[in-house]
């Protein structure tokens, strides 16, 4: 179990660049195998089979364990990254539920689980009950980055953006300091800021604490934000250059989990770098011919998410729309929460609206405002709709929704040291 334990490790990176790592200790426990019992053998045929891109049956493997040894956390906690990684928010919530009443306060690793399960409420939209059993979670132990990133999605979702940021800068001593995660929560916390248009503040994060990740799992969270800022023409300088440099020495694992590799191809056509984005979608494309569960995920929606990115840089802007409305619906498929695929259908409104389809725009839009009212983006992508259909005073109506939502953060602002209200004085959902 302990060379298991290292090759999930490998394997939880989600990264072609650990393969090698997760080969050498897959292989070290295989000859150990004569003497490993039924459990011990199904963690191998785990292993083995994400290896070889079956990452679905993976994921059966320790689904089989869980039914026998629902205590098998190792199995719990892999499975439910597992889950992530191929966007099955139902397994993320039910897979948890299944073994907790397994668990009780006593048990170790109980906090865990529900941190875990908080994070599947609120990928199945369930944001109520994911809010108060993250809190619980953080109630058994502060220092649970997990659940605090499943409180803080829930947040995202619904448009919170200051309760959000003092979530995190209230208590950054406990999800900070050494913590392989802790890139993906500065993520989280620049996304309030972005979405308040404080742009300092967002370049700040990205420079102190997001800029210097080293693995896939923190690079595509560097492309993730600074798309968002390409995306509304906001100069990021020379940062993407630095970003692409990293991303380069991802193309020979190209294929292998095509959700990182689109990501990729964001930080090459933002520089420029025309040559590897050609042989980025080379290696996407010949991925998509193989016969594995990652091949199907390339197929299905990493490949023409990836020619929608291509085709957006080189300004086809109706091509990108046509690409990224196919897939819209089922992005899920190769993995990602709500928040990060939310970069989709962001790419397909402004890919719309540059391509003069103004009113599918607009529908884009009023889909959005109904789930999330709070954002000031949104509503100011509204009125530039309206103002090109000529919906002159309906325009007005969204910019200065927008604008009332600005200034309320504002105020906020200069009444708070940190720019942070405590949550009872928040902006309520639905707030004009």
């Amino acid at each position: 179990m302990a060379h298991c334990l290292r090759a999930h490790c490998g394997s939880a990176m989600a990264d072609g660049e650990f393969s090698e790592h997760l080969r050498e200790s897959l292989a070290a426990a295989e000859k150990l195998s004569g003497i490993a019992n039924e459990r011990e053998l199904k963690h191998i045929a785990a292993l083995q089979s994400w290896l070889a891109g079956e990452f679905k049956k993976s994921v059966d493997f320790l689904e089989s364990i869980l039914i026998d040894h629902p205590r098998d956390v190792l199995a719990l906690q892999i499975a439910h990254l597992s889950d992530f990684y191929l966007g099955d928010a139902h397994n993320l919530r039910d897979r948890v539920a299944r073994v907790l009443p397994r668990y009780d306060e006593d048990t170790p690793g109980y906090g865990y689980a529900l941190g875990m399960y908080a994070f599947g409420l609120e990928e199945c939209n369930e944001y109520s009950r994911a809010e108060q059993v993250g809190h619980q979670a953080l109630e058994i132990n502060r220092k649970d980055v997990w659940a605090l990133h499943a409180v803080a999605h829930v947040l995202e979702m619904q448009g919170r953006q200051l309760e959000g940021i003092d979530l995190y800068e209230s208590r950054t001593d406990d999800w900070v300091p050494d913590n392989g995660f802790a890139v993906h929560n500065w993520w989280h916390l620049a996304l309030y800021y972005l979405d308040l248009q404080d742009y300092d503040k967002v370049f700040q994060i990205y420079d102190d604490m997001i800029s210097g990740g080293s693995v896939a799992l923190e690079n595509l969270d560097a492309s993730a934000l600074l798309w968002r800022l390409y995306l509304l023409g906001v100069d990021v300088e020379d940062r993407w250059s630095a970003l692409a440099d990293k991303w380069s020495e991802s193309i020979p694992h190209a294929g292998y989990y095509c959700f990182n590799d689109c990501h990729a191809m964001m930080a090459f056509v933002a520089d420029g770098r025309n040559q590897q984005a050609e042989t980025m979608l080379g290696k996407l494309e010949a991925s998509a011919h193989g016969d594995n569960y990652s091949a199907w995920m390339t197929r299905s929606v990493g490949l023409p998410v990836a020619r929608a990115v291509n085709a957006y840089a080189q300004e086809r802007y109706a091509e990108a729309a046509e690409a990224l409305a196919s897939v819209r619906y089922t992005a899920n498929l190769f993995g990602g929460s709500h928040a990060q695929r939310d970069l989709i259908s962001q790419t397909l409104i402004e890919s719309a609206i540059r391509s003069g389809q103004h009113k599918f725009a607009r529908a884009l839009l009023a889909e959005r405002t109904a789930k999330k009212d709070t954002s000031p983006q949104t509503w100011l992508n509204t009125a530039r709709v309206l103002d090109a259909l000529q919906c002159r005073e309906e325009s007005e109506r969204a910019s200065s929704r927008a604008e009332n939502l600005l200034n309320r953060a504002r105020t906020s602002h200069w009444q708070c040291t940190n720019w942070w209200l405590p949550r009872e004085r928040g902006i309520p959902a639905g707030t004009s």
